[in-house]
């Protein structure tokens, strides 16, 4: 892998764009290396190459395949190297904000005006150092189930991530998704159970997708909740899958589930316009959406799509790792609670920045 990793410093040295990705589960990591510094976009999702878009708006940022270099590498997975009893201070300030914002949120939805809502915060880490190949392999290396990346555009900046959501895959007109909410801390062997709120919460992600996809799919199929594992966090997860009409579109198909109640809440309208209005900063690319656009398949006529949503994640600039973690908030949360999840997810990023 070393001359793979001389290319991603040679790449970030001559400000090109790039992505490095490496899918779940998989021992492959492919990059794209953009052959100037032009700003492309995906339009209508006929396009071939790597998005990555954000949580508002249509700048839909795409690395095209016909104007990129594409390298692909086999990785050796090394021994378990996560630091499970990696440590966090706590910024009172910043969970007395957070907790009054979950507060918020709790008030809006008791009047009856949303059933879900998933706030969120950011949190500045300072960088000594910064090495963004040594950072990238221990991602990869401490987040096999994840779908990791690290994205760099000059004109837009550089994210690095480990998300555990699929947004769509898609091979021509089939198609798979997921639902995934809830969030606690994998405690050793001990049985991982769910509460009320945390059930209810994943079934309006599933009720959602569902409603949303019955005029654009067909045959679709759904699988009963359960809990997966990402990194030291559980989640409960409903595969769905299905066909999308011939009178249907995948940018359609990806304007319904985007953004999903599960990074933004339900009515998906009404909890966008409490999250502009009260968090208090822009999500930017985080709770966005990222991965392969209409990859050529194993015969000429078939297109795959591979889009993941951009969670766990961070933007680097300026020294610093501004990280991004939300929260599901339901008529049952409580705002200590909250806070806590959002800390748990943090440490994703911070432990591998530990590790340095």
């Amino acid at each position: 892998m070393i001359d793979f990793f001389i290319k991603v410093k040679q790449q970030k040295a001559q400000n090109l764009p790039f992505v490095l990705y490496r899918k779940p589960n998989d021992v492959k990591l492919v990059g794209f290396f953009q052959n100037n510094d032009h700003l492309y976009f995906a339009e209508n999702f006929e396009e071939t190459g790597f998005v990555f878009a954000p949580f508002e708006g249509s700048q839909r940022i795409l690395i095209p395949k016909n104007q990129s270099v594409k390298w692909e590498e086999l990785i050796t997975f090394l021994e378990e190297n996560q630091d499970l009893n990696f440590r966090d201070s706590e910024d009172s300030t910043a969970k007395v904000h957070f907790e009054n914002l979950v507060q918020k949120g709790i008030d809006v939805i008791a009047k009856g005006t949303l059933k879900k809502v998933v706030v969120s915060r950011k949190e500045i880490v300072d960088l000594l150092n910064f090495d963004l190949v040594l950072i990238f392999e221990k991602l990869i290396q401490s987040y096999p189930t994840a779908f990791c990346y690290c994205w760099f555009h000059p004109k837009i900046g550089l994210w690095m991530g480990a998300t555990p959501e699929r947004l769509l895959k898609s091979s021509n007109n089939n198609f798979d998704t997921m639902s995934l909410a809830g969030t606690q801390k994998i405690q050793g062997a001990k049985e991982v159970v769910w509460e009320k709120k945390e059930m209810e919460e994943q079934q309006f992600v599933t009720d959602f997708i569902l409603n949303n996809l019955k005029d654009l799919t067909s045959e679709v199929s759904v699988s009963s909740p359960y809990t997966a594992q990402a990194g030291t966090l559980a989640h409960i997860k409903t595969d769905i899958e299905g066909v999308i009409n011939e009178n249907s579109s995948l940018k359609q198909v990806v304007s319904v589930l985007h953004p999903t109640p599960a990074v933004c809440g339900l009515p998906k309208e009404s909890a966008r316009d409490f999250i502009i209005k009260n968090e208090g900063y822009e999500r930017e690319y985080y709770t966005g959406f990222l991965g392969e656009l209409n990859k050529e398949g194993s015969n000429e006529e078939e297109l795959n799509s591979d889009l993941f949503v951009n969670l766990r994640c961070m933007q680097i600039k300026n020294n610093q790792a501004h990280l991004y973690m939300g929260c599901g908030i339901t008529k049952d949360s409580i705002p200590e609670k909250e806070w806590k999840e959002s800390v748990n997810k943090a440490v994703t990023m911070k432990k591998i920045l530990n590790m340095q």
